[in-house]
């Protein structure tokens, strides 16, 4: 590569965000000794309105609209993510290029100084615990009813501060992934159980979006793409994607990844939907065994890629190639959902903007009757079929249905989706075939359609109605 070549790189202002990108830079300048890089930072709507919880705002992609405008309009070359913050479907021309090896995703209990031998269980009734997380609200209700929840919004700096001097809080609930890359391991008071207490979806991993017909940045991007994190966030984005979840609902996963034996490999995946309030839980999970997998190493693993030898340290207790192999379980596995209705869901291509959320979340208001916020028509005495003809006639999605494919201003939508090629916006990685990643991406798929066949679509409906109404009494000034 030539010596001039310089590429702008995409972040928040944050500081976490900023020691995140420059760790990016870091790896590929390591890489690419004779290339430049420079940050380019912009604030994002998520980081102008902290005042207000996340769900309520009433925008989609809050924290990182202006950095994928700047992307769309070669401002920048690529942007660095937590992958946590992107929504399942990108703008139309990006793509996540690579997601680098994946930090401790789990959730990380932070006590004030005064109480910091307690744990959740064991402190007093009604202590308030500060969270922006509709997820983490849902699980801390469900299982921990004597206490508080309160809102808390601001970076990782602002949230500690809160805790330690405005004497509200008597702990916050904050992933480790943060806490860790900040340098503030020790204020983690205790991991939170992931089989107890779920994730959220992608949390812990680093992602970089690009555009997706620049090759030569998704070249530069290779070698940093980690494929066991891969495999793990794809099953986790696609059952987010079809599950239809976002931050306006409470949805959380937990996934791993196991060798089995030689050139096979597990990859689990559960997931839950609750309530607000937690009282109604759907939880389920499964699994997929892919074949011929040689690589399944971290990408930025020391041990396996460099010459350091391989010691005690703690990313290797939970590393897949330390795992004692043991005989995966046969299961079949059942797609409840035939291909053929996937393929013309109108949901795929929905140009409504949702009223919440970073993505669609709940059931269709054009086909499941919730008409009336959106048409001012009341149906009055309607039967459902009634309600069902009136959304068909008013949805601009299904009035211009024709023939299996979508028309938008009078043209047939392309031929080939621009996600065909994607895995819930990655690129495929060059050591897994297309046939295990559509395995991993299915596995997400799967579990998908066995929470909804167990009602998580109506409990998520519910979730959408409520946090809809609270959000049209707010006034957001951008």
């Amino acid at each position: 590569m030539s010596e001039e070549q310089k590429f702008y790189v995409g972040s928040r202002k944050s500081e976490l965000a900023l020691i995140q990108t420059r760790h990016v830079i870091s790896l590929l300048t390591k890489l690419y000794p004779d290339i430049k890089f420079e940050i380019v930072t912009m604030t994002t709507m998520g980081d102008r309105i902290i005042d207000i919880p996340l769900p309520k705002i009433g925008e989609k992609s809050l924290f990182t609209k202006e950095l994928e405008t700047a992307l769309a309009d070669g401002t920048v070359d690529f942007i660095v993510h937590s992958l946590k913050d992107l929504p399942t479907s990108l703008p139309s021309g990006m793509v996540i290029g690579a997601v680098l090896t994946r930090e401790d995703p789990r959730d990380a209990l932070v006590l004030h100084k005064d109480i910091e031998k307690h744990t959740l269980t064991t402190l007093p009734k009604g202590s308030v615990i500060g969270t922006s997380s509709l997820r983490r609200t849902a699980q801390l209700a469900k299982k921990y009813p004597h206490l508080k929840i309160e809102n808390i919004r601001g970076n990782l700096n602002t949230r500690l501060k809160k805790l330690d001097d405005l004497g509200q809080y008597q702990a916050i609930i904050l992933a480790s992934a943060g806490l860790i890359r900040i340098g503030w391991k020790d204020r983690i008071s205790k991991q939170l159980d992931a089989t107890e207490f779920l994730y959220a979806v992608g949390q812990g991993a680093i992602a970089v979006e690009c555009r997706a017909k620049d090759e030569k940045v998704i070249k530069l991007l290779e070698p940093l793409y980690d494929l066991p994190t891969a495999l793990r966030v794809i099953a986790e984005r696609s059952f987010l994607k079809t599950l239809g979840g976002g931050c306006s609902a409470p949805v959380a996963v937990t996934s791993d990844l196991k060798l089995m034996k030689e050139k096979e490999v597990e990859v689990s995946l559960r997931g839950a939907v609750w309530s607000l309030n937690g009282k109604e839980e759907i939880i389920d999970e499964e699994k997929v065994v892919l074949q011929v997998l040689n690589n399944i190493k971290c990408a930025e693993c020391p041990y396996v890629n460099g010459s350091s030898e391989i010691k005690d340290i703690e990313c290797c207790v939970s590393c897949p190639m330390n795992k004692s192999p043991t005989e995966p379980k046969q299961k079949k596995l059942k797609l409840d959902v035939p291909s053929e209705v996937l393929a013309i869901d109108p949901h795929e291509k929905c140009p409504i903007s949702m009223p919440i959320g970073s993505d669609f979340m709940g059931e269709c208001p054009f086909l499941h009757g919730d008409v009336q916020y959106l048409t001012n028509v009341i149906p009055i005495n309607s039967s459902k079929q009634d309600i069902l003809q009136l959304g068909a006639k008013v949805c601009p999605v299904l009035h211009n249905l024709q023939n299996g494919h979508i028309v938008e201003n009078g043209k047939k939508d392309q031929e080939k989706d621009d996600e065909d090629d994607l895995f819930a916006g990655l690129v495929p990685h060059k050591d897994a075939t297309l046939e295990n990643i559509k395995k991993t991406k299915q596995l997400g798929e799967r579990l998908a359609y066995k929470l909804i066949e167990k009602g998580a679509s109506t409990v998520m409906a519910a979730a959408q109605s409520y946090i809809h109404n609270q959000t049209a009494t707010i006034s957001v000034k951008i």
